[in-house]
């Protein structure tokens, strides 16, 4: 297995998915071990420090890539397997923007009223505890929450040519903001342009479903990653798997899009899973289905539908490509 380590210079940081030039081509099979800035490119720091006055919207969830995956043609389906998320750096920041999140007004549901205050919040990071903390800006409440490390961002390059902003998600993956892109996670991405182009970043040390006021605690992260190909077989909207569950991504508004979005291609897998028919397929999901909000603040809203495997028959996706991964990683440890 190669084994490739990148940490980009700020001038190689991509902010869009599309219409960027790879920073390197790598094999299906290598191993990635790769530095990501947060993703308010570490304009924040302080909790003086508030976003109307450091944060330039122009450069925000700076992307580590885009990969070229030699091999990768439209039509196939590139795996991206997690090994391990950890903090690049001690402390990790999160904020109220005027305007932005699912509990204020925002340029798509305008309202007659003042922006809510205006606040960052600085997390200390405790490695040997495994926590971030919790420091209260508005009265005196202090806790310890556990680490979680996810990717907020992980996509290829979408179809037709377009380009899109790393702030959105959607059927290329993207800004899917989904705390179940972890590590001992596989993402199942359908290619679209020649090399699939993938790219990662925008790290949080954890994050509650649904992101509600639009920041997690973001910070810079140290992500190891398998990257391989599936020659066809691409689905139409990110697919992902852990030991315990399958799950799709759907992203749109309204929210109820993305769940149907999510729950479609769930049916779909199901039916390729179990040679199921739609209306079977359709009425088993009705019984086992989970519907976790991933974002209610990006673009498009994310919703995760993800099925405990444990409920049905032993199958393999994508002939077994979890495990083969999820194998090549514990070499990696």
């Amino acid at each position: 297995m190669d084994i490739v380590s990148f940490e980009p210079d700020p001038y190689q940081y991509a902010y869009t998915f599309g219409g960027v030039p790879p920073v390197m081509s790598i094999k299906p099979g290598t191993a990635l071990h790769l530095w990501s800035e947060d993703a308010f490119n570490k304009a924040l720091t302080s909790v003086n420090d508030v976003a109307s006055e450091k944060l330039d919207l122009r450069y925000v969830n700076p992307q580590t890539g885009p990969f070229y995956v030699e091999g990768a043609e439209p039509g196939d389906t590139l795996a991206i397997h997690i090994v391990d998320l950890t903090p690049a750096r001690t402390w990790g920041a999160s904020a109220a923007i005027p305007f932005f999140g699912g509990l204020t007004s925002t340029d798509r549901t305008a309202m007659l009223q003042e922006a809510l205050p205006e606040a960052t919040w600085i997390y200390e990071v405790d490695t040997d505890a495994g926590t971030v903390g919790f420091q209260s800006r508005f009265g005196n409440l202090e806790l310890a929450l556990p680490l979680a490390p996810m990717l907020g961002t992980v996509g290829v390059a979408p179809s037709g040519g377009e380009v899109r902003t790393s702030l959105v998600p959607e059927r290329f993956g993207g800004n899917m903001d989904t705390p179940e892109m972890r590590a001992g996670t596989t993402a199942y991405l359908g290619v679209n342009v020649e090399g699939a182009m993938f790219s990662i970043g925008d790290g949080h040390y954890r994050q509650g479903e649904g992101e509600a006021c639009g920041t997690a605690v973001e910070g810079a992260m140290n992500s190891i990653l398998i990257v391989d190909l599936i020659k066809g077989g691409a689905p139409t909207w990110p697919r992902l798997e852990t030991d315990e569950h399958w799950m799709v991504v759907g992203s749109s508004r309204p929210m109820e899009d993305s769940w149907r979005i999510a729950q479609v291609e769930m049916i779909r897998w199901f039916g390729e899973l179990f040679d199921l028919h739609h209306m079977d397929a359709y009425e088993l999901m009705t019984q086992i289905a989970e519907a976790p909000i991933a974002n209610v603040v990006d673009p498009n809203y994310s919703v995760v539908v993800k099925v405990q495997k444990s409920l049905l028959p032993r199958r393999s996706a994508f002939d077994g490509m979890h495990d083969e991964l999820r194998t090549m990683a514990s070499t990696l440890r």
